[in-house]
């Protein structure tokens, strides 16, 4: 779910407007799954700018206390969402934690890093949605180190099927500042697509795993 549709469309901009977010239906990536993709997003790149960071930081943080009011800790996934959750947490003047992907091999073996308390409410916060295994992964490990995740807050989701059945699944609540939907609005909106584009976009997102740009 998206925070509101003026949002979503102001997140697309900034993200386009930096290249965070590329869009290639003529010339489509590659991603590690194999999947041939028109888009490319890597938000990350928020980081290297004050203002767009600024922006992300401050909207993040006030859904979260429209959303989940108050809350304990903030809680980052490795290693995309490890910046902007600091910065999140920094803003709220919150204890912030971040969660690896699996647990250390070494030394105090933690998937957890930072403290957190037993029956502390945490948000978890996450720069990218796809199928959302990963982000859900996270939760489950906080919820092992025993706190109460009130719910997730992300940058952008590609809003596929998948991810939202398995958010479902999970109970996990997710919102999030932009969407696809709303990014090939603001593209097409914008001319940084042709409508002729749109229409390949849209239609990889509803197969993503099959689709081919010819």
């Amino acid at each position: 779910m998206i925070f509101n549709k003026d949002i979503a469309k102001q997140t697309a901009e900034v993200l386009l407007q930096i290249n965070a977010i590329k869009l290639q239906p003529n010339n489509p990536f590659t991603w590690a799954s194999g999947w041939k993709s028109p888009i490319y997003c890597d938000n990350r790149i928020v980081l290297s700018y004050p203002h767009i960071r600024n922006y992300v930081r401050e909207t993040l943080a006030r859904q979260i206390e429209d959303k989940y009011g108050k809350i304990d800790v903030i809680a980052g996934v490795a290693t995309g969402a490890i910046g902007v959750g600091a910065l999140v947490a920094d803003y709220l003047n919150l204890p912030f934690v971040y969660v690896r992907p699996e647990a250390k091999k070494h030394g105090r073996q933690n998937q957890v890093e930072g403290y957190i308390e037993k029956g502390q409410n945490v948000v978890v916060v996450e720069d990218l949605i796809s199928t959302g295994k990963s982000s859900l992964n996270a939760v489950k490990a906080l919820e092992a180190a025993g706190v109460n995740v009130k719910g997730m807050v992300a940058i952008f989701s590609y809003g596929f099927d998948v991810a939202k059945q398995n958010f479902k699944d999970a109970n996990v609540e997710l919102h999030t500042l932009g969407n696809y939907e709303n990014l090939l609005e603001q593209a097409l909106d914008t001319k940084y697509i042709t409508q002729k584009e749109q229409e390949i976009l849209a239609n990889w997102n509803a197969n993503p795993s099959e689709w081919n740009a010819i």
